[in-house]
């Protein structure tokens, strides 16, 4: 699950308590065609692609700006950018905080350039600071991705009408003022045709009805992608919506192969919540990424069209006995923005991992315990993203990683 920023009085890049990312993650007459197309993309090596997501609100309380990206060294490694988000709303894409994205002026030391931002320049904030990075690394693309868990209660709206969805996008994103920041859109519904954020109905082909005008509208030259369920159950969320027809469509998806569990099961069981493969007594059959790796290739989608999702955070509960996964709890652990939820960058020192099951770690210390990926565990998962083909990798997200930029180098 993907989080929106709440109102600009307080921005967090974290879930809801309350649900679980996984529990919820024919040709269009009409759609608008690109009038003037771009050149097309220059294409990544199969399996290479590291696509990472930098949050808009992640410069109010994290303090982690576009500048970070470069001085952790992440931004050499990445090929792709997810800016998150984008709202939906009125059936239009639209600014998420326009504040930040465009307004926002950064000194010397937090630009990338090294050079403060002038009241009178034509654009500041988040965008100009993507323009500056883009030009240290000219092989790097930016996509506004726009939805998340908060903001995809619009889309039911948006499905309605396609085609005047597409233009609403394409007039934002190829905006004059930033559109050399942006190389294409990434769409975050979470999720189609199921009670995810909201009971959205619109429909098994809502989704891939919305992706034909998407790509009908900003042509073959620009990206078009695509955050999904990773959910794998039989009728479960992936079967809720037709992401096996919508392929055509997308360069790739991104299933957000995290949060299958989580202490919005206040008392347990205690479960990885990004586990590889399954296990003795995983509470869920299912609930592991390769199994919704095998569900997606079944309903015919190219493996280069999928990207291994992995979660630069982890998922945790208090009141814990037991070490081994499965144990009993009181509720969730204290996190430093959201409780059962903290950055790999502080649970490496905090609670160091203390096991591993099903190809990603656990930590137990005290009576807390944790799950997430370590640089062991994500070169395994990496050794299962190239044997099975599939087009590379993304994460949630950028500031979870420590300063030296430690997960993505074993991405790498």
């Amino acid at each position: 699950m993907h989080d929106s920023p709440r109102p600009r009085a307080r921005f967090r890049a974290l879930v809801s308590a309350a649900c679980c990312a996984v529990l919820g993650a024919g040709p269009l007459a009409g759609a608008g065609t690109a009038t003037a197309e771009p050149a097309a993309q220059p294409a990544v090596k199969a399996g290479s692609k590291v696509v990472g997501y930098f949050t808009e609100w992640g410069t109010y309380d994290r303090k982690y700006y576009v500048k970070n990206i470069e001085t952790s060294g992440s931004a050499a490694r990445l090929t792709h950018i997810n800016y998150a988000f984008g709202n939906v709303t009125g059936g239009k894409c639209a600014m998420g905080d326009s504040y930040a994205a465009t307004e926002r002026t950064y000194t010397a030391a937090e630009s990338v350039d090294g050079v403060a931002d002038t009241w009178d320049q034509p654009l500041r904030g988040n965008f100009n600071q993507l323009r500056e990075l883009k030009k240290k690394h000219p092989g790097l693309k930016v996509i506004w991705s726009f939805g998340g868990w908060t903001w995809s209660s619009g889309f039911g709206e948006a499905a309605k009408n396609p085609a005047a969805f597409a233009q609403s996008c394409y007039d934002l994103v190829e905006n004059s003022k930033w559109a050399d920041v942006f190389d294409g859109i990434d769409i975050d519904w979470e999720y189609p045709n199921a009670c995810g954020n909201t009971c959205d109905t619109s429909g098994r082909a809502a989704f891939k009805n919305l992706m034909s005008a998407l790509r009908a509208k900003f042509g073959s030259g620009n990206l078009v992608t695509a955050a999904i369920t990773a959910d794998a159950t039989p009728g479960g969320k992936i079967d809720a919506a037709d992401y096996g027809g919508a392929a055509q469509y997308v360069n790739w998806y991104n299933p957000m192969t995290y949060d299958y569990f989580g202490a919005w099961a206040a008392t347990g069981p205690t479960a990885p919540h990004s586990a590889l493969n399954s296990y003795s007594g995983i509470p869920q059959a299912g609930y592991y990424t390769s199994a919704t790796i095998a569900k997606l290739k079944g309903l015919g989608i190219p493996a280069s069209k999928l990207l291994l999702g992995l979660g630069f955070y982890g998922r945790g509960w208090t009141g814990v006995t037991q070490s081994a996964p499965g144990g009993t709890a009181t509720g969730p652990a204290a996190g430093t923005y959201e409780a059962g939820f903290e950055d790999y960058k502080v649970l490496k020192a905090k609670c160091p991992a203390t096991g591993t099951v099903g190809g990603t770690a656990y930590a137990k210390c005290g009576n807390n315990w944790w799950s997430y990926d370590t640089p062991s565990t994500i070169a395994t998962k990496m050794a299962y993203k190239n044997q099975q083909g599939l087009g590379g990798t993304f994460f949630w997200e950028l500031s979870g990683d420590t300063t030296g930029g430690e997960l993505i180098k074993a991405i790498n």
